[in-house]
């Protein structure tokens, strides 16, 4: 599990970005890998997993 903050989401258009907290790296969401309503700024828990364009973050839920 990574630990990360909701740096952006668009509820309307169903994706947004994570920043990872240890690396600063920033990880594309989908609302296909939430487990929990997000919004911008939220502290999160998520996994990585591969596709199309890179590594997405996936079974994201509020920490």
């Amino acid at each position: 599990m990574n630990n990360g903050t909701v740096k952006f989401f668009n509820n309307s258009k169903g994706y947004g970005f994570i920043k990872d907290n240890d690396t600063s790296t920033e990880y594309f969401v989908h609302s296909s890998g939430l487990i929990d309503n997000i919004d911008e700024n939220d502290e999160v828990t998520f996994d990585l997993k591969q596709g199309n364009k890179g590594l997405n973050a996936v079974n994201v839920k509020l920490a």
